[in-house]
């Protein structure tokens, strides 16, 4: 038997412009980081952005931008509240600081409620932040949701990319656009991630620096926005 709720996704999702899938091979890159100063880089510059936390294992979008005591509204499904300029939903809302030991049928459900309930409206940019590998809210949403564009997020190890390498392979599979890939945390000049990218055939976006700063910045966004990494977000900015 079908889902009655699948059917709904793709209604929901219908006036959003572009939908942007912030992903990684691995976690501990840095990929919510760059999810949400996207998201915030983006709402700045007068564009109608969402942010979306799959990230059901270990949400940090909610640190990051420092959000707390925030719940959505409920009316004809759930309206994501606005904070700093863009609309914000993530399963910490129901969860809170409780862990969220979702697999398999449990993760799919979750996913697909999730995008069924939530009333985006009509948005230029809708950032996903994805949980890290090829999992299965990752497999759903590929599924699930269409007109879906990948930006992957790895660092320089070599260990990190060919998670990445992994990655690609499935999004090319299953004919997914990728608009680039993108090093952070950069700590030395070598071009061995960039050279691979193009090895890919592949847009390498840029490189995001190593900031020290980034820690004290966490849960202020005015501070996060000033970070050399918010500079370099706001360049990738401009190639989406």
């Amino acid at each position: 038997m079908v889902d009655p709720r699948i059917s709904v996704v793709n209604e929901r999702l219908k006036n959003i412009e572009n939908i942007v899938a912030v992903s990684s091979g691995k976690g501990g890159v840095g990929k919510s980081l760059v999810a949400s100063t996207l998201a915030l880089t983006l709402a700045k510059k007068g564009c109608k952005t969402g942010l979306f936390d799959l990230d059901f294992t270990s949400p940090s979008t909610h640190l990051i931008l420092g959000v707390q005591e925030m719940q959505p509204k409920e009316e004809k499904g759930i309206i994501p509240p606005e904070v700093y300029g863009l609309k914000y939903m993530s399963i910490v809302y129901y969860s809170g600081n409780q862990v969220t030991p979702l697999r398999g049928a449990d993760v799919s459900n979750a996913l697909i409620e999730l995008l069924a309930i939530t009333r985006w409206e009509k948005l230029d940019f809708l950032v996903v932040d994805m949980p890290p590998g090829i999992g299965d809210a990752t497999l759903d949403l590929l599924r699930l949701v269409k007109n879906v564009k990948f930006l992957v997020i790895t660092t320089p190890s070599r260990l990190a990319f060919e998670t990445v390498r992994k990655l690609v392979s499935l999004l090319r599979g299953l004919e997914i656009p990728i608009v680039g890939i993108v090093e952070n945390m950069k700590m030395d000049d070598s071009k061995f991630i960039q050279t691979q990218v193009k090895n890919l055939g592949l847009p390498f976006l840029g490189e995001i620096p190593f900031d020290n700063k980034i820690e004290d910045a966490i849960g202020n966004v005015d501070k996060l926005l000033e970070t050399v990494f918010a500079k370099k977000v706001e360049s990738i900015a401009a190639k989406l």
